[in-house]
């Protein structure tokens, strides 16, 4: 197994470097489940790629007109704007579900039920178990009788109560049960760190991740997110460090790919 790492400046950088390194280094597979199932795919066997500028503008690739090619990803699909009801802003950072989503990765993030021994715990404020807080409507709230943590507002909330060395403060977006979902989460979780005064996701781990329009989307929502929590902290925006075992190029970009990269 190759492990392909990319030091990259910002996030355009980072997501032209892996789009010019796949179509050298990446393997040619049959996806054998999942969306695209029957179609191959351009896949890095493990990818790493550290970002040291991510919050610089744009967030989003730069395409050059001279290429003739669209840009992978709109601006008004990730801050709002026409011919989009929902902007992956709220996807990521608000609870909304419809009712044909079997998950969002903002109600992973904002609205986890307490449920089971924990909520047991809870009640009984064991605190050489559970870290007990006040239902504040923020941080854990009460709906219909179920209590919700906010994992965002929680680990604000615990840096700036304990400081900045704690490794515990993970951003958890897999559970378990997903194994039964045909399509699982591809984001599973962004571990933090705060450190030099800085607030860093030190590890943002997707199963699965779409190079094309996924990567540049995701990360200009997830670094979106990261600004947010450093300013609520009181720290200034760190570095980033994501990885994939699953970083593919579809079949139906790779022409594309090409045209960016002129490797035609």
């Amino acid at each position: 197994m190759k492990i392909h790492k990319i030091e990259a400046r910002d996030l355009p950088d980072l997501w032209f470097q892996a789009v010019h390194d796949i179509l050298d280094y990446g393997r040619r597979f049959v996806v054998d489940r999942g969306s695209y199932a029957g179609q191959t795919r351009l896949e890095y066997d493990y990818f790493i790629g550290h970002v040291t500028y991510p919050g610089s503008r744009p967030l989003i690739p730069d395409i050059p007109p001279s290429c003739g090619i669209p840009n992978p990803v709109e601006e008004a699909y990730i801050y709002g704007g026409e011919g989009y009801n929902r902007s992956y802003i709220e996807y990521l950072m608000t609870s909304r579900k419809e009712p044909s989503e079997s998950y969002t990765y903002g109600e992973r993030l904002t609205k986890v039920p307490i449920e089971g021994d924990k909520l047991k715990w809870w009640k009984e404020n064991i605190g050489e178990i559970i870290d007990r807080r006040e239902v504040d409507g923020k941080i854990v709230f009460e709906e219909q009788g179920v209590l919700y943590l906010n994992q965002i507002e929680w680990v604000i909330d615990t840096y700036k109560r304990f400081g900045e060395r704690n490794n515990q403060m993970v951003l958890q977006v897999a559970h378990p049960s997903d194994l039964t979902l045909i399509d699982p989460p591809c984001l599973r979780a962004i571990d933090t760190r705060i450190q030099d005064g800085k607030l860093h996701f030190s590890s943002v781990l997707f199963r699965s991740w779409d190079l094309w329009s996924g990567l540049p989307a995701n990360l200009a929502g997830i670094q979106t997110l990261k600004e947010y929590m450093a300013s609520e902290i009181g720290v200034e925006d760190g570095e980033m460090i994501v990885e994939s075992k699953g970083l593919h190029l579809y079949g139906y970009a790779e022409d594309l790919a090409r045209l960016r990269c002129m490797k035609m």
